[in-house]
């Protein structure tokens, strides 16, 4: 299964567990049983939109694209950026 479709499957079962609609995936990796994905999902919608509370999950996903795990990493508002990006 392609990369693609694989992140599609796995960002819809983690909706369904979740109970959230993921909003982005921010990295895509192989691994020797399929993909690990890091997916940001909003825990906490504030007004203004810049004040809501992400979450960045990493998912393990197996090569049919099936969800085979998932952690909640770190938490973060939508304006908060990485120091690592400057």
């Amino acid at each position: 299964m392609p990369v693609g479709e694989a992140v599609r499957h796995a960002v819809e079962q983690l909706s369904d567990l979740l109970g959230r609609t993921p909003e982005s995936v921010s990295a895509v990796k192989p691994t020797d049983s399929g993909w690990t994905a890091q997916v940001e999902v909003v825990e906490i919608e504030r007004v203004p939109e810049t004040t809501s509370v992400l979450a960045s999950y990493e998912v393990a996903l197996g090569t049919d694209g099936q969800l085979l795990g998932y952690e909640r990493g770190k938490r973060y508002t939508r304006a908060q950026v990485d120091q690592n990006d400057m």
